[in-house]
């Protein structure tokens, strides 16, 4: 039995130029400067650069890593995809210093890399979630700590609002239960953030299940039904016919990313969690039960790089 890593594309410049343009252009080259599609041919001299193309009519070369975020980069294309390939099949998430260490690129680089991959796994605009009457579960949890702690306008002394959690960063997760998860890093969560992510997300016959906080109690004008849960009273599966009213699917979610980003990740500034979010959102909803194999998420990973184009300065 062969290791998926030691397919031609993740060793040979030539063959993963060639696996990054079928996925990027099935239908032959696009020109990522006017769009055109006709008219473009490969440029096959000796000092031109693997992959290029000329636009015969913007007149512009280009290479499928221009629009994408890969461009400007000069690490080579094939430990591109094994950076990808490690990103998408790793449960949990893979450390900078691990990457650092498999490929063989410096450290600053491994953590731009990184970056640059979690944006290219960040969804779109999507349906709304729930739509036929299906169910969503809702919750909220907290990680690591807030750079800057608030503090009393009078005394100057750490402000608690909320204990503990308030110096957290608050993340709001949705889980269609069966199908994908949607997961927001939030100033602060209450009932009006609450309220206007299920407005922009969740269909209005989708039945929602949540625990008992008090931030879900107004959701009930924005979908079919609201259901909860009290742990408080040790609470968590109540059976009614034909159903079953948890938050354990969000909760497993919150499981594997807490343990990622604590186990793994350890430390995230707050301007970064959004795409940490992308990142595990991204492997749940390309998951084996959903029927993706991790050769097929990795493929989904490198359809999402048009378009996202990601600096440096913008990162720091």
């Amino acid at each position: 039995m062969s290791s998926v890593l030691s397919a031609k594309h993740f060793h040979d410049e030539a063959a993963a130029f060639a696996f990054v343009e079928k996925r990027v252009w099935p239908n032959g080259p696009v020109c990522p400067h006017c769009g055109g599609v006709e008219r473009i041919g490969a440029l096959k001299g000796k000092s031109t650069r693997l992959g290029t193309y000329k636009c015969y009519q913007c007149r512009k070369p280009f290479t499928v890593k221009v629009g994408t975020v890969f461009e400007s980069s000069h690490i080579p294309m094939h430990i591109w995809l094994q950076g990808i390939a490690l990103l998408s099949s790793s449960k949990k998430g893979i450390s900078t210093n691990q990457l650092h260490r498999i490929l063989g690129i410096t450290l600053k680089a491994a953590w731009f890399m990184s970056h640059r991959i979690r944006e290219a796994m960040r969804s779109g605009s999507l349906a709304p979630m729930g739509g036929s009457g299906g169910i969503v579960e809702a919750d909220e949890t907290y990680i690591g700590k807030r750079k800057e702690k608030r503090t009393m306008r009078t005394s100057g002394q750490p402000f608690i609002k909320g204990g503990k959690a308030a110096q957290k960063l608050a993340v709001i997760s949705l889980v269609e239960r069966g199908g994908s998860v949607r997961s927001f890093h939030v100033e602060n969560a209450d009932k009006a953030t609450v309220n206007n992510i299920v407005r922009d997300n969740i269909a209005r016959e989708a039945c929602v299940h949540t625990d008992e906080s008090r931030i879900y109690n107004d959701m009930r004008g924005n979908v079919a039904s609201h259901d909860t849960v009290k742990h408080s009273v040790g609470e968590y599966v109540r059976y009614e016919p034909g159903r079953s009213i948890h938050t354990n699917t969000v909760e497993g979610v919150f499981s594997i990313l807490k343990r990622g980003m604590v186990g793994v990740y350890q430390h995230c500034a707050e301007k970064h969690l959004h795409r940490y979010l992308a990142e595990f959102d991204f492997r749940y909803n390309h998951r084996i039960a959903l029927g993706v194999n991790d050769t097929a998420r990795a493929d989904a990973a490198i359809k999402g790089i048009v378009g996202k184009r990601l600096t440096y300065r913008a990162v720091v």
